[in-house]
């Protein structure tokens, strides 16, 4: 099987990359060290699996894995976390992963969640499995979608690069689209969410997991 990481942090990609090397059956074919990066080369390499950091800089985990779906249905995404609270669990798995996994855990597990998710199985951790299950009929009487749905996908990667402390002109240039545009995206996003200032979009993205500290 040939897998992509999609890991910004060096150590941890190299440690994933030793494990699944140490299997004869598996492959690594790239490394992604940001949330863009891993979409382009997941579209270049159609990897079968793609092990997904949530964290990822400029694009992160999330939307990567939104936009990886949305193109292809022959790749496979395992979500890699430090967290593992539900919203981003359930983030994730709304976006299209098929298992997630937390790092403080994974190594012991991952040759069990590769050959999982190879079979078309969805494959959580121990560590958060028994709390999904525990909220999941909680989850499905929420009738309201989180206001992030509402958004664009552009919207939410402007968005993310705004609490990553981009200035407007930052944002036009690394999406290399105009200021104006850039900042038409952020007056729908303040309207939509109802918030009108950087500081609480900041605090509403790392909430939802759009980005992290």
């Amino acid at each position: 099987m040939r897998i992509l990481i999609a890991e910004d942090h060096k150590l941890m990609a190299e440690g994933l990359c030793a494990l699944i090397n140490s299997r004869p059956d598996l492959d690594v074919v790239g490394v992604a060290h940001d949330g863009r990066a891993a979409v382009k080369m997941a579209m270049q390499l159609t990897p079968d699996i793609v092990l997904m950091d949530i964290g990822l800089p400029k694009l992160n985990g999330l939307e990567a894995t939104r936009q990886i779906t949305n193109y292809t249905n022959d790749v496979q995404i395992m979500a890699l976390s430090m967290h593992s609270a539900k919203r981003y669990v359930e983030g994730m798995i709304k976006a299209g992963a098929c298992g997630y996994m937390v790092k403080d855990c994974m190594f012991e597990e991952m040759s069990e969640a590769i050959d999982a998710v190879a079979e078309g199985k969805t494959y959580l951790c121990r560590k958060v499995a028994g709390s999904v299950l525990d909220n999941y009929f909680n989850s499905l009487k929420q009738d309201r979608a989180p206001a992030a749905e509402a958004l664009t996908n552009r919207e939410r990667e402007v968005l993310q690069l705004i609490a990553e402390g981009l200035s407007t002109r930052e944002i036009a240039d690394d999406l290399n689209v105009s200021i104006k545009t850039v900042e038409t995206h952020r007056r729908q996003i303040m309207t939509k969410l109802e918030i009108r200032n950087v500081a609480k979009l900041t605090k509403y993205a790392i909430r939802e997991g759009l980005t992290s500290l």
